[in-house]
C-alpha cells in the first residue's frame, strides 16, 4: 500500500491494538487492593477474581459503560473478557519485577505536578474524588511501572539481524536518501541599505565573497560566511534547506554553482547567499546510514516482539469460570485463512479501539457501528493474514508485527516498479498546485467597534503618515490583531478577499500597505496593514522533478501493491463465519414478545450467560 503513511497502512490491515491494551492498564485495572471481596467469579492462572473487582473493571470499560443491549452487549462482554484476562495475566507475569522507592516517587511527583497537588490536603482531596487511597494508588503505579519495564525489556531484546537491517534498508531506501544540499556561504546584515551595498560588492567582477562576508556578516563572519564548516575551519560543508529561513531556502535551492541570491528579508534580517556547489538528492549507501537503519528496524522488531508476547499471554491463560457466574469467557472463530484462525476478540479489540465506535455507542448508534465496522475490520484481518502467509513463501527475512510483515511483503513485491520522465512530466503538468509556492503576506489588523467608523478613518489617516502601530491604534480606540505571515485561505473571508483575491495593493505608508476602512460581517470595522507581500510562484519542473517522481512512483507502487493483495486474497483459502457467529450471539425474541434471551448452545453455556441475557 504505497503512497499511504504508516497509520493508514495499519488501519487497512487492522493492527493489533497493543497501545490500547498496554496503555489503558491503569484505567482498566480494578481500583483498590487486590484482596478478595465478595464471591469468586473466576480464576486466571489460579488467581481468584471477586465480584467487586470484576464490577469495577466493567465500570471502566468504555463500551460496557454505555450499557449496550442484545448483540452489542454480548460483543462488548466478549471483548471485555479478553482484555480482562490479558490484563490479569500481564499483571501476574510482571508481579516479581522490582520497583524502587525512587521510581515510585518519580511517578507520584509527576501526578502531583500534572494536577497541581503540591499541598497534602489537595492530594488527599484528589484521591477521594477518584476513589483511591494513597496505598491503592501506589499499588497501581507499581503495576504500571512493572508493565513498562517488561515492555522495555521485550523491545530491547529484539535486536535486528544484519539480514533484517539490509532488507529494511532496501525496502525503505527513500527514507535514507541524502536530501538535496549545497556548499554555500552567506552574508547576513540588519538593514536593506547595507544589504544592497554588500550585494553590489559581492557581485562585482573578481569579488571575494568570503572576505566580504568576514567584513560585513552578522553570522559566520569568522568563517567567511561558510555554512556547515567544522569548528575552526572556513570551508563550507554540505547543508540542507533547514539551515535557512524558508524564504531564503526557496531562493538558494533554485541556484546552481557560483550563483548568488539577491538580498532576501527573513526574520528582520537580510540574507545574501552564494552557492559554491549544488549537490542533488542521491541514494546513501547502507554503511553510511547503518546506525539509523538499526534504530528504525529495532523499533519495528520490538513492536513485533510485544505483539507476540501478548498473544502468548492470551494463549497460555488458564481461565476457569465459577458455576452460575455472570461472566462470559468465549472467543469463537469468525474466520479461517488456510489453517490460521481469526477469533472474534481479535476483531473486537481493533473495532472498539477505533475512537469513532465508542462515540457511536454513546449516541445509541452501536448497531450501526457493528454493521459497518465489524465486517470491514474482519475483512482487513483476513487480507492481512493472507498476505502474511504469502510473505512466508517469498524467502525474505520480514519481521515486526503482522501488519509490518504485510507491508514489507508489498514493498518487496513492488520494489522494481519504475516510472518514466514522460509520466513524471505529465503528473507535474496535471498537478501544478502541488508545486506552487502560495502567495503570502504579513498581515496585521486594527479592529474597531460598530459605532467607531470615524475613529477607524482617523486611524487610517494617521497610519499612512507613520508612527508606532500600537500607539496609533490605542489613540483611536482600536485593538491590534497580528495574523503573522499568512497564505490565501487562512485569514477570515473579508480580509482574505482584500489581501489575496483583489488585484493591486493598498496605499503604502511608513507602516506598510494600509487598506481602506472595511466593514466586517458583524458590523464592526477593520483596517489592514500589509507587509512583505509575495505573489505565488510555480516552481519549474527541473527544480521539483525528483519530488514529482517520488509522488508518481508512490502512486504506481500503491496500485501494484493493491493488485498483488487482491491476487493473494483470491488465491487464499478463506472461510468467513462472522454472520453465523453473530446470529448465534444475537438474543432470540420469543413469539409472545417476552424478554429477549439467548438459548444455551448458541454461542454460550447457561452458566456463562450475561446479565442482559439471563
Amino acid at each position: 500500500m504505497f503512497g499511504l503513511n504508516k497509520r493508514v497502512v495499519a488501519v487497512i490491515f487492522g493492527i493489533l491494538a497493543l497501545a490500547f491494551v498496554v496503555g489503558s492498564i491503569l484505567l482498566f485495572t480494578p481500583q483498590g487492593q487486590r484482596s478478595t471481596q465478595g464471591k469468586t467469579v473466576l480464576t486466571v492462572n489460579g488467581r481468584p477474581v471477586s465480584e467487586l473487582e470484576l464490577a469495577r473493571a466493567r465500570q471502566n470499560d468504555p463500551i460496557l459503560s454505555t450499557n449496550p443491549e442484545g448483540l452489542l452487549r454480548n460483543l462488548a462482554e466478549i471483548n471485555f473478557a479478553d482484555r480482562f484476562v490479558i490484563t490479569t495475566a500481564l499483571l501476574q507475569d510482571t508481579a516479581r519485577i522490582r520497583v524502587s522507592s525512587g521510581e515510585l516517587r518519580k511517578e507520584l511527583d509527576s501526578i502531583r505536578e500534572r494536577f497541581g497537588l503540591q499541598k497534602r490536603e489537595d492530594y488527599d482531596r484528589f484521591l477521594t474524588q477518584v476513589g483511591y487511597t494513597d496505598a491503592q494508588l501506589r499499588s497501581e503505579l507499581r503495576d504500571q511501572i512493572r508493565i513498562n519495564k517488561r515492555v522495555e525489556e521485550i523491545q530491547n531484546r529484539a535486536e535486528p539481524t544484519e539480514a533484517e537491517m539490509r532488507l529494511y534498508f532496501e525496502l525503505n531506501r527513500e527514507r535514507y536518501r541524502n536530501e538535496e544540499r549545497v556548499l554555500a556561504r552567506q552574508i547576513v546584515v540588519d538593514d536593506r541599505a547595507t544589504a544592497e551595498r554588500v550585494y553590489a560588492q559581492a557581485t562585482a567582477p573578481g569579488a571575494d565573497f568570503a572576505a566580504i562576508a568576514k567584513a560585513n556578516s552578522k553570522l559566520n563572519a569568522e568563517q567567511g560566511g561558510a555554512l556547515g564548516a567544522q569548528a575552526g575551519k572556513s570551508e563550507p560543508g554540505p547543508v540542507t534547506r533547514v539551515v535557512f529561513p524558508n524564504a531564503v531556502a526557496d531562493a538558494v535551492f533554485r541556484l546552481r554553482d557560483g550563483q548568488i541570491t539577491r538580498p532576501i528579508e527573513a526574520g528582520g534580517r537580510f540574507y545574501i547567499v552564494k552557492v559554491e556547489k549544488y549537490l542533488p538528492a542521491s541514494d546513501a549507501p547502507f554503511e553510511e546510514v547503518k546506525d539509523r537503519v538499526r534504530e528504525d528496524a529495532k523499533q519495528v522488531k520490538g513492536q513485533g516482539a510485544l505483539e507476540a508476547y501478548l498473544e502468548q499471554l492470551r494463549a497460555r491463560a488458564n481461565v476457569k469460570v465459577a458455576e452460575g457466574a455472570e461472566f462470559r469467557h468465549e472467543n469463537p472463530v469468525v474466520a479461517k485463512v488456510g489453517e490460521t484462525e481469526i477469533r472474534l476478540a481479535e476483531v473486537t479489540q481493533i473495532l472498539f479501539a477505533n475512537p469513532q465506535v465508542p462515540q457511536l455507542f454513546q449516541q445509541g448508534l452501536g448497531e450501526l457501528a457493528v454493521q459497518f465496522f465489524l465486517p470491514q475490520t474482519l475483512e482487513q484481518l483476513i487480507s492481512r493474514e493472507a498476505v502474511v502467509q504469502a510473505a512466508q513463501k517469498l524467502d525474505q527475512p520480514f519481521f515486526g508485527t503482522k501488519s509490518d510483515i504485510a507491508t514489507q511483503a508489498q514493498q518487496w513485491q513492488t520494489r522494481n516498479v519504475a516510472v518514466t520522465e514522460a509520466e513524471v512530466r505529465r503528473y507535474y503538468d496535471a498537478n501544478l498546485a502541488n508545486f506552487t509556492i502560495p502567495a503570502s503576506a504579513k498581515v496585521q489588523a486594527v479592529n474597531f467597534k460598530k459605532e467607531d467608523r470615524a475613529k477607524a478613518e482617523a486611524f487610517r489617516a494617521a497610519a499612512l503618515k507613520g508612527g508606532k502601530l500600537e500607539d496609533l491604534a490605542k489613540a483611536n480606540g482600536g485593538t491590534v490583531q497580528d495574523f503573522g505571515v499568512v497564505n490565501p485561505g487562512i485569514l477570515p473571508p473579508v480580509p482574505n478577499r482584500l489581501v489575496f483575491l483583489t488585484r493591486g495593493t493598498f496605499p503604502k505608508g511608513p507602516l506598510g500597505e494600509v487598506s481602506e476602512v472595511v466593514k466586517l460581517e458583524d458590523g464592526s470595522f477593520q483596517v489592514l496593514i500589509v507587509n512583505d507581500r509575495k505573489a505565488e510562484v510555480l516552481r519549474p519542473f527541473e527544480e521539483v522533478k525528483e519530488q514529482a517522481r517520488q509522488q508518481v512512483l508512490a502512486a504506481r507502487r500503491a496500485e501494484a501493491a493493491q493488485r498483488w493483495v487482491e491476487e493473494v486474497r483470491k488465491a487464499a483459502k478463506v472461510e468467513n463465519h462472522l454472520q453465523k457467529v453473530l446470529t448465534a450471539l444475537t438474543p432470540k425474541k420469543e413469539e409472545s414478545g417476552q424478554k429477549e434471551e439467548t438459548k444455551p448452545g448458541e454461542g454460550q453455556s447457561p452458566s456463562n450467560q450475561t446479565p442482559a441475557n439471563r
